[in-house]
């Protein structure tokens, strides 16, 4: 039994209620890119980012089918991916936060908010999986 994945869970578990419990902070990823970019509370995101920024070449150091795991299979267009990632953030800042911030620690606090948006999400991302992977790709 691979326990990577549960592994991984307490571990994004443990990180967002640390921020929380020490900063006071929810650990939504496009607050706290917005709020660096926005130059807020430098001491807090920066080193955050940072971490996450990190978190992937060091599991590509670390792990000797890192590579394998990271490698994109499917071919993507730059173009189409780029609109994808705006489309994401757009939709980031219409929901009043990202896919971390209400999936993680909104459900984990019990947020009404957080379950509707969670909800809208991941039913827009399975059908979209779903269109992409079978009725347009075919």
């Amino acid at each position: 039994m691979d326990l990577t994945p549960i592994i991984g869970g307490a571990l994004i578990g443990l990180a967002a209620s640390l921020l929380l419990f020490t900063h006071g902070r929810v650990a939504g990823i496009s607050g706290i890119v917005g709020g660096l970019i926005r130059g807020e509370s430098l001491s807090c995101r920066a080193p955050f980012v940072i971490g996450l920024l990190l978190s992937a070449p060091l599991a590509l150091l670390t792990f000797t089918d890192g590579a394998e795991f990271f490698a994109n299979t499917t071919p993507r267009s730059v173009p189409l991916t780029a609109l994808a990632g705006l489309l994401v953030g757009f939709g980031s800042r219409l929901g009043n936060g990202c896919t971390s911030g209400h999936g993680v620690c909104g459900l984990a606090r019990g947020s009404k908010r957080s379950f509707a948006a969670t909800l809208t999400f991941m039913t827009t991302g399975a059908l979209m999986a779903y269109v992409t992977q079978h009725i347009i790709a075919g």
